[in-house]
């Protein structure tokens, strides 16, 4: 396995965008942040807020995960004033998980992100994505917040 990141074309990131407002939107209803309904419209509201511009927006670096020719995913990191980046987005698609894409694409994050002065990586994990959590362990990051919540 060969992972690489290739910044994404304009239809591809179109084709993210679209199904990024809506796994964004259900992952905030899993966790019970967001009601059903106006979700989708929030989670546009807010993929906007991030990507003004979109692909072409300052400090934002989209790629498209690849082995060889096979796309297996996408990641979004964006650097901050503070040379701090942000995970905002990975998603291995679902034909694809479980091979170590993941891994491969999180280790190629870091060393572009070090490329553009980075000096530190943030994400953030919905608590219900236990294999994701895992793997983000295994590479080092450390959990800083924990909400929780129960349901009565």
């Amino acid at each position: 396995m060969t992972v690489i990141l290739k910044t994404m074309s304009s239809d591809e990131f179109q084709r993210y965008l679209d199904y990024a407002i809506e796994n964004f939107a259900n992952g905030q209803i899993t966790s019970g942040n967001w009601k059903q309904e106006g979700a989708i419209n929030r989670a546009a509201e807010e993929h906007k807020r991030l990507l003004p511009d979109g692909q072409n927006t300052d400090n934002n670096y989209l790629f498209t995960i690849l082995d060889g020719d096979l796309k297996v995913g996408m990641v979004w990191l964006a650097k901050k004033d503070d040379n701090k980046g942000v995970i905002y987005d990975i998603n291995i698609w679902k034909d694809n998980q479980g091979k170590g894409y993941g891994k491969q694409a999180m280790k190629q994050v870091e060393i572009i992100a070090k490329e553009i002065g980075v000096k530190m990586i943030r994400l953030h994990v919905f608590g219900h994505n236990k294999v994701a959590r895992g793997l983000y362990e295994q590479l080092g990051y450390v959990e800083t917040n924990i909400k929780m919540e129960k349901l009565l």
